[in-house]
């Protein structure tokens, strides 16, 4: 059994990948998930029971009972473990920490005969058995046995032209209440949602292909939500070329490593 740790879109293209391959998994996030584009991330089965991106469908699990009946169903279980407590409680044969935290919070290369870090933060060798490279560019999805991925820059990668813009920022501390959907065509300059009572605008026109729910607390410039310039809708509703390439990269790395089912 596969253990991935975050539950966000990237986490949620590598469980989709993964899944498509017969693995068993289990995934955790936190039980008020930040996760942006929420309409393609199992983080949402915490908030909501339930939820199914790309035909797959995830279900929140409290008890390892409950892990043990999603299964059953064919599901993927999701648990909320702000604790991270998960790890002893399920005992997972191999762990992916896709939390995209640009550092290692607590990953440590023993939790699991096997374990693969995403993104920044990590060492293979040192703290994990391999990592993934997140950098949109030549080396995106590629697996590193030995070494770091690539420093977070800061700057998102470029979609349609644009990399900064597209993003959307908290412009103050606070709670967040959106005003537009997932999916909605909205123009630049429009207020798209509020921090308290500060206005949240956008700085592009394009589709909403992400936005954080009703009533999650932000900090200042903490990402809020993702402009999408290209106007798909479909793109709002399946994983992303980048979650899909770190996906292949991880499945990469679990059978470098020998792991079955």
């Amino acid at each position: 059994m596969i253990l991935i740790r975050g539950a966000g879109d990237i986490a949620s293209g590598i469980a989709v990948r993964l899944f498509r391959c017969g693995f068993t998994l289990v995934m955790t996030d936190l039980a008020k998930p930040t996760s942006i584009r929420r309409t393609v991330c199992f983080s949402e089965a915490i908030l909501h029971g339930a939820c199914t991106v790309e035909d797959i469908t995830a279900e929140q699990a409290i008890t390892k009972a409950d892990a043990d009946d999603i299964w059953a169903r064919g599901h993927i279980p999701v648990f909320a473990d702000d604790e991270g407590t998960a790890l002893s409680l399920l005992r997972p044969d191999a762990v992916v920490d896709a939390r995209l935290a640009k550092v290692n919070l607590d990953s440590s290369i023993t939790d699991a005969p096997i374990v693969v870090a995403v993104g920044p933060g990590f060492t293979a060798g040192r703290d994990c058995h391999a990592v993934v490279e997140t950098q949109r560019g030549h080396y995106l999805g590629r697996t590193i046995y030995a070494g770091a991925a690539a420093p977070n820059t800061g700057v998102p990668g470029n979609i349609g032209g644009y990399t900064v813009e597209r993003i959307i920022r908290a412009p103050q501390a606070g709670v967040f209440h959106p005003l537009r959907a997932i999916g909605d065509q909205v123009q630049a300059d429009e207020i798209v949602a509020y921090v308290d009572e500060t206005p949240v605008t956008c700085r592009i026109s394009g589709i909403l292909r992400g936005i954080l729910p009703e009533g999650i607390r932000v900090h200042e410039g903490m990402k809020s939500g993702d402009v999408d310039p290209r106007c798909q809708p479909d793109h709002c509703r399946c994983a992303s070329d980048k979650a899909l390439s770190v996906g292949g990269g991880v499945l990469e790395a679990l059978l470098h490593f020998g792991y079955r089912e």
